[in-house]
């Protein structure tokens, strides 16, 4: 009798592979590219070197999409993660940049290092499992959503309310005249309800693909209005190669390094949440050794960064939120979504196209998506004893409480010292520090195989949802 495959290691035909794998780098493309844009403009580069900073950028995606979906020996989650240039490392790197003695070498030279950092720390990451109980992991995956919708929320309001821009050497900020305006509303309305609209009544593969049509329908609603123009698409030159060390060797500096290593920390903490959300989507039970090979993929992408001309990677929660959505668990999507990111990075032109969505046309679709990590967090503390265990109340009141600081009071936390700040303006971490040590206090602290079994009775019940 031949064994059932499990969702997450089914093949699909290549043909909606291709087409979910497009969905999910459709979906990610804004956030990927944010990154290069902001810093090649910060170090005022030329815009032929912000442009290949953006292909590497999506090149360096692509091979570490493909390690961490498809996995190799101690290397990879092997579940449908896409991966992209995280923003905690954003803060560090424009400090970076605005130090002449570091710059763009400086930075490279930094993530190199946190990269082998990453590699090495892994297991030890990995043994925090036992501080993760389903009152902790459900709260953070709670706040990863809640801090999400604030990037949907300004997708479809046009990017930013306030631009920062460098005059005389200075950053000043001013306002955005796209932002809010209401054919952008429009065609963000426009987006949701073409979505929702197809989840209700499309079936079958159509209600699988139900975002990918949304954004679909909204560039051509975009296009109709002026809104969505492809200038960009014409400039573009079809075919380019992402060598390593296109701008030389990099450099190595102590404080730089070890900023960006803090930073690594930040990420593979926020990882171990977003891969237990994806082990309660897809049913698929992941231990100690899984988390280790995950959080270690991470390692390896922001090592691949630093020597490919970009940035430290790590796995992308808005993807998480498209894993929910549509249903589709097979890792072989996010690894077709790899490859269709390794391709663009080496056809400047074809990037251009997915670049030239609008944001407000994202902005439609990242409401569904990122509402559906917090409903994600919601289900899994549905689960949890809030009738006879007050504590538990108060893990989740107070975590969400310190979570919000950064999106609430950005300057909360302004007047302590500089090299606290990577901790502290991550609204992710704060919440997790603070469930977990909540939870320790209140609760204390399971062993590692209580850790385990909980989390595939978790994974358990999810398969059967």
């Amino acid at each position: 009798m031949t064994e059932k495959v499990h969702p997450v290691d089914e093949m699909l035909p290549w043909p909606r592979l291709a087409t979910l794998g497009l969905q999910h780098v459709l979906v990610m493309y804004a956030g990927a590219v944010a990154v290069p844009l902001i810093i090649g403009r910060a170090l005022k580069l030329p815009p032929t070197d912000v442009a290949f900073l953006i292909s590497a950028d999506l090149f360096a995606c692509g091979i570490a999409t493909l390690i961490q979906s498809l996995g190799f020996r101690g290397v990879g989650i092997r579940l449908p993660v896409m991966m992209g240039v995280t923003f905690a490392s954003v803060g560090p790197m424009l400090s970076m940049a605005a130090a002449p003695e570091i710059g763009l070498l400086g930075i490279y030279g930094s993530v190199i290092v946190a990269g082998l950092f990453g590699i090495l720390i892994a297991p030890f990451i990995s043994r925090l499992l036992p501080l993760f109980p389903p009152v902790v992991t459900g709260t953070i995956i709670m706040v990863i959503g809640i801090s999400l919708m604030r990037v949907g929320i300004n997708w479809a309001g046009g990017g930013l309310p306030t631009l920062t821009r460098m005059v005389d050497g200075e950053a000043g900020s001013f306002a955005n005249p796209n932002y809010g305006q209401l054919p952008g509303l429009g065609i963000a309305l426009f987006v949701l309800l073409v979505i929702l609209a197809l989840t209700k009544w499309g079936k079958g593969f159509v209600a699988n693909v139900a975002v990918l049509l949304g954004i679909v329908a909204g560039c051509v609603l975009a296009t109709l209005l002026g809104v969505m123009n492809f200038d960009k698409v014409v400039a573009a030159p079809w075919f380019d190669i992402v060598m390593p060390f296109h701008f030389g060797t990099p450099s190595f500096h102590l404080v730089p390094a070890l900023t960006m290593c803090l930073v690594m920390i930040v990420v593979m903490i926020e990882s171990v949440g977003m891969f237990l959300a994806l082990a309660d989507m897809t049913g698929r039970r992941i231990d100690r050794a899984a988390l280790t090979a995950g959080l270690r993929a991470d390692g390896v992408g922001t090592l691949i960064g630093g020597l490919f001309n970009t940035f430290p990677y790590t796995s992308f929660s808005q993807n998480v939120g498209l894993v929910g959505v549509t249903g589709m668990r097979s890792r072989f999507v996010t690894a077709a979504g790899g490859v269709i990111m390794l391709v663009l990075g080496l056809l400047p032109k074809m990037a251009s196209i997915v670049e030239s969505v609008p944001a407000v046309v994202l902005g439609g679709a990242g409401l569904v998506m990122f509402g559906m990590v917090a409903a994600t967090g919601a289900r899994i503390l549905a689960t949890v004893d809030f009738r006879t265990n007050r504590f538990n109340l108060y893990v989740v009141a107070i975590s969400v409480g310190f979570g919000m600081i950064p999106l609430v009071a950005p300057n909360f936390f302004k007047q302590l010292p500089h090299a606290l700040h990577p901790l502290l303006e991550s609204g992710i971490l704060l919440a997790a520090i603070v469930a977990v040590l909540l939870n320790a206090f209140f609760n204390g602290v399971r062993n590692a195989k209580q850790a385990e079994q909980e989390v595939a009775r978790a994974a358990a019940a999810a398969e059967h949802a």
